[in-house]
């Protein structure tokens, strides 16, 4: 990577720039991409930037081909990323099965908008978190960062490089419209401070690789297409030789391991931010945009002497579920109040942990704005009192 690819210094750039500086900056030499509104300036920024490091920018002719094109450049051994909103995101669901199912490392920079269909292409919202988890057919592990500022784009672009290889599967960062498109100082630091994702490589001879056997994390090693090893990759289930294999035992095995790899991994994955939890009776969750409002209004609600507290989601998937019953357990903790910008997606993954314990208020907008601090301060402040 040469060292132009890490734009060290302080910048003044939006969200949607500071991923593709993230992308390069982790080591990003293939992008595949479609112009979609509001991500369109990841792929304009990588445009520019990628042929000046030496690496390789595709205007492809849809999501879908996007999506595959980053697949195969990562089985030869790229760093590959896209990026897309809602429609286009649901254009790329058959290939990040696909991702998922060859464990193949690549991120995918999803910048929402509010839907269903067309929706608002220019406005904000979060309603693409289900889909994020949910969006393929099928069982299997996912990771998805939620950035709230350009900075974080930045940074959680570069940590997204470095699960995606460490554990050997699609990573996406979850981002929003008021994120991507907001201007803000981003510091990037030198190229020797930024820890670059590492690919697991085989420690065995070409002719004992089993491209599918794995570690004890349940993640196998990955040899690059072209350097020898013989490797099958098929959207069929297949043994660890990378064989279809129809049989319920080797589905069982298979899916058990691509699930259970990012599940038994979750607390090495998972990233949250506190405020205020030690005393909490109202626990404010959010992430992405939302939590800048969100923070906001915790810090208001304690001025006032109530005891809220916060929790964000840095990770959004895997969803940090422990933390949320182990919240909703402690005496004390009499409610959640869910700050997003949806129709209650989060709110249904902290009602399923807070279950008979404590309450779940939803506080969600469909989208086209944020909620104001009034708005959701309001909502907070009944549910304490």
């Amino acid at each position: 990577m040469k060292s132009s690819a890490v734009l060290t210094g302080t910048h003044f750039i939006n969200g949607d720039q500071a991923c593709a500086e993230g992308g390069l900056a982790a080591g990003c030499t293939f992008f595949a991409g479609y112009p979609i509104t509001p991500a369109t300036a990841v792929a304009e920024r990588m445009s520019k930037r990628l042929p000046q490091v030496g690496g390789t920018y595709i205007q492809m002719e849809d999501e879908i081909a996007s999506m595959a094109a980053i697949v195969g450049a990562s089985c030869a051994g790229a760093r590959a990323m896209t990026s897309t909103s809602g429609p286009g995101f649901s254009l790329m669901m058959e290939n990040l099965g696909l991702a998922a199912m060859l464990e193949v490392p690549c991120v995918v920079v999803d910048i929402q908008r509010a839907g269903p269909s067309t929706g608002l292409p220019t406005l904000v919202a979060q309603q693409d978190v289900m889909q994020t988890r949910w969006g393929s057919h099928g069982d299997y592990g996912i990771i998805a960062l939620a950035p709230d500022s350009p900075q974080e784009a930045f940074e959680l672009t570069v940590e997204a490089f470095r699960l995606a290889e460490q554990y050997r599967t699609p990573v996406i960062v979850l981002s929003d419209e008021v994120v991507g498109h907001m201007t803000e100082k981003v510091v990037i630091p030198g190229a020797e401070t930024i820890r670059p994702p590492q690919r697991r490589r085989p420690r065995v001879k070409p002719k004992d690789y089993a491209p599918y056997f794995p570690e004890a994390d349940g993640v196998p090693p990955m040899a690059n297409a072209g350097e020898g090893y013989r490797v099958h990759m098929t959207g069929l289930t297949h043994d660890e030789y990378g064989y279809p294999t129809i049989t319920p035992e080797a589905q069982e095995r298979l899916v058990q391991r691509l699930v259970g790899k990012i599940r038994k991994n979750a607390d090495r994955i998972l990233r949250v931010e506190e405020l205020g939890l030690e005393d909490a009776e109202v626990v404010v969750v959010s992430y992405g945009c939302s939590a800048r409002t969100s923070l906001e209004v915790v810090q208001m609600a304690r001025e006032a002497g109530l005891k809220v507290g916060m929790l964000r989601l840095v990770t959004v998937w895997p969803f940090p579920e422990d933390k949320v019953r182990r919240l909703a357990a402690r005496a004390g903790v009499k409610a959640f109040v869910v700050a997003e910008l949806n129709h209650g997606q989060i709110a249904y993954e902290v009602e399923r942990c807070a279950a008979g314990q404590a309450d779940t208020v939803l506080v969600g907008f469909m989208g086209g704005r944020l909620f104001t601090p009034e708005e959701l301060y309001r909502v907070v402040e009944e549910v304490a009192r």
